[in-house]
C-alpha cells in the first residue's frame, strides 16, 4: 500500500484502468510527468504487483496494464500498525485525488456541452440510518456502477458520445454521532414537545 500511496502513483494506476495499456511516454501525456518518472514509478508498481508488462512490447516501447480494476485494503483498528499507516496515507491520496477531479470539473464545467452539463450531479445527503441499511446502499451503488465498470476490461470501442466520467460516494456515520444512540422518543419527551 505505501507503494501505491504516492501520487504520480495513483495517477499512472487511474490512467491504465480507465484508458488502457500505455508505454510510460504515453502515460507521462496524461500524468504530467517525464517519461523517466514515470518508467520508474510503473517498475515500482510492478515490483509490487500492482501492473505488469502488456503484451505488443517492441525494444524500449513497453506497455504497461494494470493487473486488477479496483484495489481495496483494510486499515481498521484491528490492522497492524504499519498497515494501518499505510493504508491512511493511501486513503489520503486518494481522497486528495478525488478533490483534484472534481476541482478540475468545476473549474472548466462551462466547457461542457449542455447536454453534460444537464446531467452532472453533486448530491449530499445524510440522514439516520443502521448498519445494515447502509451496507445495503453501498452494495445498490456498486450495483448501479457495475455494467459500466466492466467496460473498462472490453477492448472494444467506447459507446458514441461517452466521456470519462468520475463518481465518488462516501458513507459513514459522523463523528459527532460516535455516542448517539437514536431510539424511539419517549411519552417524557412528547410532552415536553
Amino acid at each position: 500500500m505505501r507503494a501505491l500511496a504516492h501520487p504520480t502513483r495513483i495517477r499512472l494506476m487511474e490512467e491504465l484502468t480507465l484508458r488502457g495499456p500505455m508505454t510510460a511516454t504515453e502515460a507521462a501525456e496524461y500524468v504530467g510527468e517525464s517519461p523517466s518518472s514515470c518508467s520508474f514509478h510503473l517498475r515500482t508498481l510492478a515490483k509490487y504487483g500492482f501492473v505488469e508488462e502488456a503484451e505488443g512490447g517492441t525494444g524500449r516501447r513497453r506497455p504497461w496494464r494494470v493487473v486488477a480494476v479496483g484495489t481495496r485494503w483494510d486499515s481498521g483498528p484491528d490492522t497492524e500498525a504499519a498497515t494501518r499507516a499505510a493504508g491512511d496515507l493511501l486513503n489520503a491520496q486518494v481522497r486528495r485525488r478525488d478533490a483534484e477531479l472534481l476541482d478540475e470539473h468545476l473549474t472548466r464545467r462551462d466547457e461542457l456541452p449542455a447536454e453534460w452539463r444537464e446531467v452532472v450531479f453533486h448530491a449530499n445527503f445524510g440522514g439516520w440510518l443502521t448498519p445494515e441499511e447502509l451496507g445495503e446502499i453501498g452494495t445498490k451503488l456498486l450495483e448501479l456502477w457495475q455494467p459500466y465498470l466492466d467496460r473498462l476490461r472490453d477492448p472494444s470501442p467506447h459507446p458514441p458520445g461517452s466521456r470519462l466520467v468520475h463518481m465518488t460516494a462516501h458513507g459513514f456515520p459522523r463523528a459527532d454521532t460516535h455516542d448517539v444512540h437514536p431510539g424511539p422518543s419517549t411519552s417524557e419527551d412528547d410532552d415536553d414537545a
